[in-house]
């Protein structure tokens, strides 16, 4: 099991936060002229310090007293990666609640569904922010939620825009009390799920959950207080907030990107001298495109853990080795936290890439029915297991209290273990159980493919048949395509299909870019006539 290590600036147990808001407080006082935040703005690259960032968490827990939020109450956070953002976290976990935070990019059927569960008291708008018209969809929710909370209006163009006739206000203190020690043990943070099935749940975790994984993740990743971790997914969701929140608790920075450009991501990495990334492989992909074309500095960026999305980490990895990045496969969710696991860097190539790892808290415990070396469910117990779900309660753990991923994997030692996929993304081929992401891999590095993604239809017999879509760079077909996946792969693992399609249908996120497989799905099954057997 992984050992728990301390990390600067809280070298000893006793040293360590309570909370968030703890954390905050204490970096503050301990050095209040360190820089905290470096965020992109319209007039360049702004530094926040930890005074700076303190005084600001306790003019806005001033002001929710002021407005009664307190204790339990849920409060969301409707805006980019701006500071205010983590700002609003501390601040609302300081009066005892929980933040929910809502991607901008959600639409007003998520939006709906999401204050429905929540019932915020409160909602904390970007209205305007990147030309959204936020004010419109929060308005049409909150007449399908039935939830009439009130508006903060941030960072706003003074104007006030139509909220459906809600109490709207401005935070404008400027500084504030000491807050009062809030209570670890209440909820503090909630994220949506992926909702691949439907609309998404609300995995909700405790103050103290939020510390103690935050400081198990900078242990785990060697951060100290002279890293930057980039902040370029939303914080809004887990793999953002759990990123950020590692390198703060290290006593280090954090880079916001509100909007990701790769251009000008790249340029702020060279300039504050990022150490860190955590992401998907679809903004790998971006990041690494965009260097090739125009090389920076990036001799600072020393780790890259990746998820991935759409099947390019390996490729992606072997590049970055070059520039001295070391690239470490990475596990998470909502439920149980990102960064839950990643391969320590001793762990040999190509192995070290894969999903998964070594679990970064000593109590997190990780099992599959039928033990270690048997592929199955992946299921997981410890402080970084979701504490509650907000509106629902759904089944997802066992009689005897392990939380069910829904995610299939093996545990190859006490506390490591390698992702597979999906449960139902899990391709069943001529009887055997197939990952996708093995024919993805061989789809992917032939030197005309793009993107690869592998999904699984009935054939003509019945049986599952798997069928590739890819993207190209080059010219090359369909039979060109079946046949380097035959020269190594095994006949039953070789698809169906291969079509050809100009792009992927992807959703966009908290976490990054997926591809849609049941798009994918859908088109495969109006080709199915084409289908040949391997």
């Amino acid at each position: 099991m992984t050992e728990q290590r301390d990390v600067a600036p809280f070298p000893t147990p006793g040293a360590r936060p309570a909370d968030l808001p703890d954390l905050v407080g204490r970096l503050a006082r301990r050095d209040p002229d360190r820089v905290a935040i470096h965020e992109r703005t319209a007039d360049g690259l702004v530094a926040v310090t930890r005074g700076e960032l303190w005084q600001r968490v306790r003019a806005l827990a001033e002001e929710l007293r002021g407005r009664g939020v307190d204790a339990g109450d849920a409060v969301a956070v409707w805006m980019p990666n701006w500071t205010e953002a983590l700002v609003w976290q501390c601040a609302v976990a300081a009066r005892g609640g929980h933040v929910v935070g809502i991607n901008t990019r959600y639409g007003v059927e998520e939006a709906t569904h999401v204050l429905a569960r929540a019932r915020p008291v409160l909602v904390a708008l970007a209205h305007g922010f990147h030309g959204l018209d936020l004010a419109s969809r929060l308005r049409a929710a909150v007449e399908g939620s039935g939830v009439r909370p009130q508006v903060a209006l941030v960072r706003g163009d003074g104007t006030t825009p139509d909220v459906g006739g809600l109490g709207t206000w401005t935070p404008e203190r400027t500084d504030g009390p000491e807050p009062e020690r809030s209570d670890p043990d209440r909820l503090a943070v909630a994220f949506t799920t992926s909702g691949s099935t439907g609309l998404p749940k609300l995995a909700a975790h405790t103050g103290a959950a939020v510390l103690t994984h935050a400081v198990a993740g900078a242990a785990a990743l060697g951060l100290t207080e002279d890293d930057v971790m980039l902040g370029a997914l939303p914080l809004s969701g887990v793999f953002g907030y759990n990123a950020v929140l590692a390198g703060l608790a290290a006593g280090g920075a954090a880079l916001l990107e509100p909007v990701f450009d790769a251009d000008d991501t790249l340029d702020d990495m060279a300039a504050v001298g990022v150490t860190h990334l955590a992401s998907g492989d679809d903004l790998g992909l971006r990041l690494v495109e965009a260097q090739r074309e125009r090389p920076r500095d990036l001799s600072s960026w020393r780790w890259w853990g990746v998820a991935d999305f759409q099947g390019r980490s390996h490729e992606l990895a072997a590049w970055l080795d070059g520039l001295g990045v070391a690239t470490a496969g990475v596990y998470g969710s909502s439920e149980v936290f990102a960064l839950a696991a990643t391969w320590p860097l001793s762990e040999p190539i190509p192995q070290r890439w894969a999903g998964g790892g070594r679990v970064v808290h000593p109590g997190i415990e990780v099992r599959v029915q039928g033990g270690p070396g048997v592929e199955g469910e992946l299921e997981f117990r410890g402080p970084n297991v979701v504490d509650a779900y907000l509106g629902a309660s759904p089944e997802t753990f066992t009689d005897d209290g392990w939380f069910r991923s829904g995610d299939l994997g093996v545990v190859v030692d006490e506390g490591a273990f390698v992702y597979v996929c999906r449960a139902g993304d899990a391709l069943r081929l001529r009887g055997f159980l197939v990952d996708p992401a093995e024919i993805e891999l061989r789809l992917a590095a032939h030197p005309a493919v793009h993107t690869a993604k592998v999904v699984g239809i009935e054939g003509p017999d019945g049986g599952s048949v798997a069928v590739g879509f890819v993207t190209l760079d080059a010219p090359a077909t369909a039979d060109d395509l079946r046949a380097w996946c035959a020269a190594t792969l095994a006949a039953f693992k070789v698809p169906a299909a291969v079509h050809v399609i100009d792009e992927m249908p992807t959703t966009s996120g908290t976490n990054g870019s997926k591809i849609r497989t049941g798009v994918l799905a859908a088109l495969a099954r109006e080709h199915s006539r084409s289908l040949q057997r391997p």
